[in-house]
């Protein structure tokens, strides 16, 4: 895959990505997994009906697994 032409917009975005690139790594994550497509748009649905965010779903969720522990130790 050839790069694009450089312009002074994209040597710039360039320059900014790579300075900030740890430093927004640190700031956030991604956990990067796969997941069947049905159970995917089914999961989208859900939020979009509900008005829920991903985050929101990943933050009860884990809450959800901390308390579920807690009561099997």
């Amino acid at each position: 895959m050839e790069r694009r032409e450089s312009t002074p917009i994209r040597q710039a975005r360039r320059k900014y990505e790579e300075k900030n690139k740890e430093k927004r790594k640190q700031v956030s994550g991604n956990f990067g997994t796969l997941i069947p497509r049905a159970l995917y748009d089914e999961i989208n649905a859900f939020l979009k009906e509900n008005n829920i965010t991903k985050v929101q779903l990943i933050k009860a969720g884990y809450n959800a697994l901390l308390e579920e522990k807690k009561k099997t130790k």
